[in-house]
């Protein structure tokens, strides 16, 4: 697969804005090659006829939508996240209320499935924070204010089950056998 491709790939899946020197390194390319894929992807996407384009920002490069289809998307974004929360979002939710902070490679052990769609959404929703933890070097993810507010509680703490749950021997195992193995693979 050509840089140029791989770049668009990486920014496609990414929730948030990636770094230049993160791309160097997932592509194993030199600065120069990014910075010309970056440069060739934005002339091919940034026109009126693309529905997706790059924005980039203090280092950062993220997959945006076209501005003049901020009202088509809203509406769908509106749609996507108007019905009630799906089982696997309600069980994303509760681990990350639970064990939160927590990073997606932990949420994908203990509920045993990619996850990245079910984040995506959670975040759209305001439900959930992502936030990079410099001890993990990877994005955490907690409980949002607004999902405190909704369930009308003052902390997390609040939870049914909190101490018990949030300390929970087996899960510490399971997590501490499972993270030193290899991932999940994402989409």
């Amino acid at each position: 697969m050509n840089l140029l491709a791989s770049i668009e790939a990486c920014l496609f899946v990414a929730t948030k804005p990636i770094s230049v020197k993160e791309l160097i390194k997932v592509t194993g390319a030199n600065d120069v090659d990014v910075l010309s894929a970056l440069d060739e992807l934005t002339r091919l996407r940034n026109v009126e006829g693309s529905g997706v384009h790059v924005l980039s920002l203090d280092g950062t490069v993220q997959l945006v939508t076209n501005p003049e289809s901020a009202e088509v998307v809203a509406r769908l974004a509106k749609d996507e996240v108007a019905p009630e929360l799906t089982r696997p979002s309600l069980e994303a939710l509760t681990i990350i209320a639970y064990r939160g902070p927590v990073t997606k490679p932990e949420i994908e052990a203990i509920r045993g499935v990619n996850c990245s769609l079910i984040l995506r959404n959670l975040l759209m929703r305001g439900l959930i924070e992502e936030r990079d933890d410099a001890a993990k070097l990877q994005s955490v993810f907690s409980l949002s204010p607004d999902a405190l507010r909704f369930m009308g509680l003052h902390s997390k703490e609040e939870l049914p089950d909190y101490a018990t749950l949030h300390g929970n021997a087996h899960i510490d195992k399971l997590l501490a056998t499972v993270m030193t193995e290899t991932p999940p693979a994402s989409v």
